[in-house]
């Protein structure tokens, strides 16, 4: 159990849940990591969290104490067709929160899907039926830009993006924002990021410091406050079955990631995707890769 509830005042979703695909092309910048803790602090925030775990690597089920093998329902099943999101979804270890498990067969998606009707939209069709039971759905996208992270791309209302604070973790940044906008422009029109996120941050690299400035810069409003720092806690914790909420409450790791999620419901509030938490997914950021 969480040891302590965290106090946010609630914002009124109605009946319909607020979906997040949480992107980045590259791998190893914390993406799993900020899916599972953050869906983690919302629903310590006493919101109801629904997380799709889209990665044939599994690693947010795992996260969770969850698996997705022994012939159970999964997201592979969801995407294919043959179970919904509702059949799929189990109960994690986190109070108030399911997750849709993954499983390896989920790399073998990409192909099936090519031939099947709608095929970038078969994870948006399938949230429909269950947006009025959850007030975030939260899709951890594998670390690609293929089919399955479009179908994200095209469920979600929102992008949230984790950034290593590293040089070249930018490389990708413009071209995952364009990847947004043509998105935006042809498939779901209501696409925005709704923030960026720097992870793995150690204030005594002054390198972090100089990409969290040309970050700042370039996304203006759009890069949170909150940064989430490199803690051992946090890395640890996926071992145990848990995230590093449950694992470790009071760590530097765990706090970053109930500040992350009080900001992200705060810039929901103020004007939810279209507020100063949204921007533009237009341009090019040259002077970060430069």
């Amino acid at each position: 159990m969480i040891s302590q509830q965290v106090e946010e005042p609630g914002l009124d979703t109605g009946n319909s849940a607020r979906v997040f695909a949480i992107a980045n092309q590259k791998g190893g910048v914390g993406k799993t990591t900020t899916a599972v803790n953050l869906a983690t602090a919302l629903a310590a925030c006493k919101k109801r969290v629904l997380l799709i775990d889209l990665d044939p690597q599994g690693n947010a089920s795992t996260g969770l104490g969850v698996s997705g093998q022994g012939g159970s329902r999964n997201s592979y099943h969801v995407l294919l067709g043959s179970a919904s999101l509702a059949e799929a979804a189990v109960p994690s270890v986190v109070p108030g929160m399911s997750v849709v498990p993954s499983d390896v067969n989920l790399s073998g998606a990409e192909i099936e899907l090519i031939d099947l009707p709608q095929r970038e939209r078969r994870l948006a069709l399938q949230i429909v039926a269950v947006r009025s039971d959850y007030d975030y759905i939260l899709i951890d996208c594998p670390p690609a830009l293929g089919l399955l992270t479009l179908n994200a791309l095209v469920a979600a209302d929102a992008v949230l993006v984790p950034l290593q604070a590293e040089f070249y973790a930018l490389e990708g940044l413009s071209h995952l924002v364009r990847t947004i906008q043509r998105v935006k422009r042809h498939l779901n029109p209501g696409l925005e990021i709704q923030g960026i996120v720097l992870t793995m941050f150690d204030r005594r690299n002054n390198l972090c410091d100089m990409v969290a400035r040309d970050v700042r810069a370039y996304m203006g409003a759009a890069v949170y406050d909150t940064v989430i720092p490199r803690n051992v806690r946090v890395s640890e914790a996926p071992s145990h079955g848990k995230p590093v909420l449950l694992y470790d409450f009071r760590c530097a790791g765990s706090q970053a990631y109930i500040s992350l999620a009080r900001e992200v419901l705060r810039r929901e509030r103020a004007g939810g995707f279209k507020g100063a938490g949204a921007v533009p997914v237009a341009g090019t950021a040259p002077a970060l890769v430069s």
